[in-house]
Formats: structure tokens, sequence, C-alpha cells
């Protein structure tokens, strides 16, 4: 019989455990690099394969390069798009407190980053009382350029993991396992940033052999303040303290 690992919150929003268990799914579908099984789910609670933890290895990092290079490479049907069967949103954030996730079906990255993340967190931190009216004013101004379309590029919608912090990242014997994923169609770039937000054992690895299997277009390093913009922000919310200077900083290079 499998070991099993039981997140569970009585309370927990409509959907919450259903639309992890999906992404999950979804993830795995991809069959691209290891991610944690479903073994059952309910409202208030998810059954996962329980895992064994070991030392990261270089090796395992370069395996989760390439195989997240694989993940991505198996696309999504748009940006903002949520996993196959599920529709209605996700959440972003800790188990005890997240932050409601807009999906949607949008052709341009640009214009999915804008509605369905710095808006909303923008109005999110202003009925929290978290962000003042300069704060959501800058995130408004980097979500206009978004939309214009002047951030853009013409890579498609990738397969996310959405939440890929180091955290996320559950190294065993057999290599890296994903976990807690907000997953959706997205950019590529955003996975690889949110790796690098928090640090990642042998993440040089992990990038060296990505680029090796799916090369990024030039300037990779100069953008990621731009994926970090929205996970920032919404520690910002959640915390406040330094993560708002920090979103500040973030945004302003790419205000008009």
């Amino acid at each position: 019989m499998r070991e099993v690992f039981r997140k569970q919150r009585a309370d927990a929003p409509a959907g919450f455990f259903a639309c992890e268990a999906a992404g999950l799914d979804w993830l795995r579908a991809a069959d691209a690099v290891p991610v944690v099984g479903v073994v059952d789910v309910g409202p208030g609670y998810l059954d996962l394969e329980r895992l064994t933890a070991a030392p990261p290895t270089r090796a395992a990092a370069r395996a989760l390069g390439a195989g997240l290079a694989a993940l991505h490479d198996a696309g999504a049907p748009a940006f903002g798009s949520p996993p196959d069967g599920w529709h209605g949103g996700g959440y972003f954030g800790p188990m005890s407190d997240p932050l409601p996730m807009l999906d949607g079906e949008f052709p341009r990255w640009g214009e999915f980053y804008a509605h369905c993340r710095l808006e909303a967190i923008a109005r999110q931190g202003s009925r929290r009382g978290a962000l003042g009216a300069d704060d959501t004013r800058l995130l408004d101004a980097v979500a206009a350029r978004l939309v214009r379309g002047d951030l853009d590029d013409d890579d498609a919608p990738a397969r996310l993991h959405g939440d890929l912090w180091g955290g996320n990242v559950f190294w065993t014997p057999q290599g890296a396992t994903l976990i807690d994923p907000a997953a959706h169609g997205g950019h590529r770039e955003s996975d690889l940033a949110m790796l690098a937000l928090f640090g990642l054992p042998h993440l040089d690895e992990v990038l060296a052999a990505y680029q090796r299997a799916h090369p990024l277009r030039p300037g990779f390093m100069r953008r990621v303040g731009l994926h970090q913009l929205y996970p920032v922000a919404v520690h910002a919310v959640l915390f406040g303290g330094h993560y708002v200077e920090q979103m500040r900083r973030l945004a302003a290079p790419y205000a008009p």
C-alpha cells in the first residue's frame, strides 16, 4: 500500500484542493518531469503520494532543467488557460490565506499577465489596505504596457507549474519532483524566474540544462524582474514589509 501525505483544511475555499489535483494531473500528463501523484481529493483535503527526501545533486538539477523544458514545450491552449478538467480560477499563496487567481483564454501573454495577474493583485492589495494608491498606479502602468504588447514575444503558451519557487521542488532519491502547483498556460520564463526568486540548489545546472534543451531568447536575466513582479506583489499584499519595496523596485523599470 502506498504511503499517503494528506493536506487538509476544513474551511478551504471552494475548489481549492480540486484545482490543485487537476494541476498535478495536467503536469504529470506531459510525462516530462516527476510530479507528485494524486491519491484522492475532497472538499477539505488532498491525499498525495508520500515522497522520501534526499539531498539535491547536480545530476538531479540537470534532469530537472531538461524536464522543465519538455514540460513547457507540452504547451497549453492559450495564455491563462486552466489545467484540463478545471474551470473557475485557481489560488496562489499559502494554504492559510490563498489569493484567488484568475484564468482566461488570451492569445497574447501580455494581455493575460496584465488582466489576470497585475491588475488583479493591484485591486486585491487595495481592498486589503496593503497597497497604496501610488502602488496600484505603478502596477497599472506596467499592465498598460503589457496590454499594448510592448513586452510580448512570439513564444507559444507553455504548460507551467505556476508557483515554482524552491520550496515546491522536492528532492528525492529519484530526482527532483514538483509539488504544490498553480498550473496554467503562461510564459516559460515565469517558472524559471520563480526558481530564481528565493533560490534553488544548483540553479546554474537547472538553467544550463534548460538552455540546452530549449534555448531562451537572449536577455532572459534582464526580464526576470518582470516575471517575478506578480509573486512579489502577492507577498507584498499578504505579508507587507520589505516585499512592498521589492515590488516597487521590480515594477519601476517596466512602467512608462
